[in-house]
């Protein structure tokens, strides 16, 4: 699904950023090489974001 349509960020793609790079949704899309257009979407990257964060330190807490 695409997230972002503007840049043709898909959700795939903005998860795997997410796990390699730490901010929000606009740095996440700078680390990738775009910037936000519209800026309708930040939210829903946002959430998908902390998501992927929450789902990630989980991992690292059931790891332990």
């Amino acid at each position: 699904m695409y997230v972002c349509i503007c840049n043709a960020i898909r959700e795939t793609e903005l998860r795997c950023a997410a796990r390699r790079c730490r901010g929000n949704a606009e740095a996440i899309y700078g680390a990738l090489g775009r910037a936000p257009q519209c800026r309708q979407c930040l939210d829903e990257a946002d959430d998908i974001i902390a998501d992927e964060l929450s789902s990630d330190s989980m991992g690292i807490a059931a790891a332990a």
